[in-house]
């Protein structure tokens, strides 16, 4: 019941702002992580704490950086099994088996540092994005 008489607002308060004052007063909303505005409006004017959404641009260039890495590394990935199926075509040439050993000593060296840097990857972007949401909640 008590819940309930704090819910049921019926006293209204018109409050007149200039362009400048409603503009920042919608950016300074848009920072918080209340939904309304009148939530946030309440609590800034009752002098509640009002939690402000930070984002570290700095990790914009980090996250950049990885996903080109990624993408590189799949192209790679990519390439390496191409010249596979390629050497498997080409059986019958005498180098094929050469070319086909070399590969595959060269593929069993790559394939295990190429998944530990994309797990690395997927565990940053994961925590990125996680203190994304948590902010946004």
């Amino acid at each position: 019941m008590v819940n309930d008489q704090q819910n049921n607002r019926g006293k209204w308060l018109n409050l007149r702002l200039n362009d400048e004052e409603f503009e920042l007063f919608k950016r300074q909303h848009k920072k918080s992580v209340f939904r309304k505005m009148s939530d946030y409006g309440r609590a800034v004017l009752l002098g509640k704490p009002v939690t402000i959404l930070y984002r570290d641009k700095s990790m914009d260039e980090v996250l950049e950086e990885l996903i080109l890495l990624r993408r590189e590394l799949n192209a790679i990935g990519n390439n390496l099994n191409q010249v596979v199926k390629q050497i498997n075509s080409a059986h019958g040439f005498p180098d094929a088996r050469l070319w086909m050993n070399l590969l595959t000593v060269i593929n069993g060296k790559l394939e295990p540092s190429i998944r530990q840097i994309k797990e690395q990857m997927n565990k940053y972007a994961d925590l990125w994005s996680q203190k994304l949401r948590a902010g946004k909640a």
